[in-house]
């Protein structure tokens, strides 16, 4: 979607320099990510407590994570709710620009 609007060239070199961004428009694209996986994580702390849990309570989850071996980094994500700290997707490959438009 093209949109026209107008952002604070300060914040602008900021966001600019806080990530390995190329383009402003990649700055604003992580911007707005990082704003809807916020929102997915709001609406995933609202069940916290809530949920039934069938399992072994006597086992210290904690410390029974920390001894597991930890998977390969090009594993493939395990849950939904983890799925949301995988790694940022990489930028839609840029449009041809159609020249007279």
């Amino acid at each position: 979607m093209r949109t026209n609007i107008e952002i604070d060239d300060a914040l602008m070199e900021q966001a600019l320099q806080a990530g390995p961004f190329k383009t402003k428009k990649d700055a604003v694209e992580a911007g707005l990510r990082l704003l809807a996986r916020q929102a997915a994580y709001k609406e995933i702390l609202k069940w916290r407590g809530q949920l039934p849990w069938e399992g072994d309570e006597s086992v210290d989850w904690a410390a029974a994570s920390a001894r597991a071996p930890q998977p390969a980094p090009s594993a493939a994500v395990a849950s939904p709710s983890s799925a949301l700290i995988a790694q940022e997707p990489s930028p839609a490959p840029r449009r041809k620009r159609h020249v007279g438009r």
